[in-house]
């Protein structure tokens, strides 16, 4: 079994500031589909967010869809989703003191902090707009309301396009990381047979949790940072970071998720 994840905004999709390759997607949709790969997104996009980027930017459905941070599992079958309840019960089994709404009123008030639309919330995630300039402020009060309450983990990440802050609060079970250990596990493929591409803050649990990484070539200075410090302290990480100049495609966005997935030899 072949199995490509990747994060969505700007890695596998070219919508940040970066030029991405003409022709890049549709290469993408040609060689997923030639080489038998099993696709899986991992995002931050809810369904309808996801379904919505395939429209717009041409690439395909995947066959999973790892959504919401990883709090959401559906599979494309039949022409249709399907939402995988076992992966519900599971994050139920291993984080019974999960509570959104009890974290909810715990940061309330936090100033800076500001609650995203009901669209963004489900269950198992419970997602902020954060002031970045004053980020350290906020995660030092969140830390000091929240942490280890809740059987929960606290991503942040910065949405370099509009400037701002995100914070999402996720059972400790229910992450880009854990969804995709669980959807290997279920395929029956090594984590180390798995490759996977991020450009961004939230992606650095799974490119550091023994995935074949990928990083593309527009990736955030900061996850660049935090990667290679991960590898300096465990030499057993495998990290992939794009360069460009490989088969006439930059690196950038969809291109380097191709060459990642070459460099691990997925396309083969």
């Amino acid at each position: 079994m072949k199995i490509l994840a990747t994060d969505m905004d700007r890695t596998l999709l070219p919508n940040g500031s970066w030029q991405g390759d003409d022709g890049a997607i549709e290469l993408f949709n040609e060689l997923t589909g030639q080489f038998d790969v099993l696709v899986v997104y991992v995002t931050g996009r809810n369904l309808a967010l996801a379904e919505a980027a395939t429209h717009e930017f041409g690439v395909r459905p995947p066959d999973i869809l790892i959504g919401d941070v990883g709090t959401t599992i559906r599979k494309h079958e039949g022409g249709g989703w399907h939402f995988d309840e076992g992966w519900s019960r599971h994050v139920k089994r291993v984080s019974p003191r999960w509570d959104a709404m009890a974290i909810r009123e715990a940061v309330a008030g936090i100033e800076g902090l500001r609650e995203q639309e009901a669209e963004h919330q489900n269950p198992f995630k419970q997602s902020y707009y954060a002031d970045h300039g004053r980020r350290e402020e906020i995660i030092a009060a969140v830390s000091e309301r929240v942490e280890g309450r809740y059987d929960e983990v606290i991503v942040y990440s910065y949405d370099s396009m509009d400037d701002k802050g995100l914070i999402d609060f996720l059972p400790n079970s229910a992450t880009k990381q854990t969804a995709l250990e669980y959807v290997a596990e279920e395929y029956g493929c090594d984590k180390g047979e798995v490759v996977f591409c991020g450009d961004s803050g939230n992606d650095i649990f799974p490119l550091t949790a023994g995935f074949s990484g990928v990083l593309v070539r527009n990736a955030d200075e900061q996850l660049v940072e935090n990667v290679r410090h991960a590898m300096e302290q465990d030499p057993d990480l495998k990290v992939y970071f794009a360069k460009g100049d490989f088969k006439g495609l930059n690196g950038y966005y969809t291109s380097g998720v191709i060459e990642g997935a070459y460099h691990y030899g997925l396309f083969k």
